[in-house]
């Protein structure tokens, strides 16, 4: 059976430097703060709140596998966790202008995302069971997301 989805929100996320932890077991992990962002979709729009983390392992071979966590503000007020798994890869010279900051057209380069969505607010009960997938873009001052429902 073929898949249906359809845009939930584009998410721009800041974020500051990298803390970075050279030669750990698991890989050279990157700790990232998430300070804020926005996001737009058909069903919510609102801002991701300053205080979210990025916890990342850039593994051996050489792949980034990404464990982030952030809040969501609604427009209208509710409060939104978002957390999502994900890995980003590439072609090496295209990885390493990447990391270095440069701005690469995301067909270069494969960056997905899980996102899962968990609230209280009753308007919003609805994200609680959906299952999504997101595409990313690393800009210099942090990810963007399209991400979608499966439906």
């Amino acid at each position: 059976m073929p898949l249906e989805s359809e845009l939930l929100a584009v998410f721009d996320l800041t974020v500051d430097k990298p803390i970075v932890l050279d030669n750990t077991p698991s890989g050279r992990r990157l700790n990232v703060n998430v300070t804020g962002g926005t996001f737009e979709g058909p069903d919510f729009r609102g801002e991701v709140l300053q205080g979210g983390g990025d916890w990342l392992v850039l593994r051996a071979d050489g792949s980034l596998r990404l464990d982030v966590r952030a809040t969501l503000r609604t427009h209208d007020g509710a409060l939104v966790y978002m957390t999502y798994f994900g890995v980003r890869h590439g072609p090496e010279d295209v990885m390493r202008r990447l990391n270095a900051g440069e701005t690469v057209d995301p067909s270069e380069y494969y960056f997905r995302i899980a996102p899962f969505f968990e609230t209280g607010a009753p308007e919003y009960a609805w994200l609680n069971g959906l299952v999504c997938v997101g595409k990313g873009d690393r800009k210099p001052t942090g990810p963007t997301y399209e991400v979608y429902r499966i439906l």
